[in-house]
């Protein structure tokens, strides 16, 4: 599967952000500092987490039509990976 840059560029803002903490945590800030950082880390890769899944989803789903075959076992695996990111 081809990821697109928006996708890659999503990653790299996380990365960065994880390294804010890291930098946080080494420079021994509040308690709330890092955890309100470490909280939009988390929300921030709950939503790239749901931008793959439901693009990889939509490609996959079209794959199924064309093929002629049913897509209600791809749609059930993309919600398992949902809730098992959660």
């Amino acid at each position: 599967m081809k990821y697109n840059n928006q996708m890659k560029n999503r990653v790299k803002r996380i990365e960065g952000q994880v390294r804010a903490v890291l930098r946080m945590m080494e420079e021994e800030k509040d308690c709330k500092d890092i955890a309100g950082q470490m909280s939009a880390v988390r929300h921030a890769m709950d939503r790239a987490i749901g931008l793959v899944v439901s693009f990889n989803l939509e490609q996959c789903v079209r794959d199924q039509i064309e093929k002629g075959e049913s897509t209600e076992e791809l749609i059930q695996e993309a919600v398992e990976l949902l809730v098992k990111s959660r």
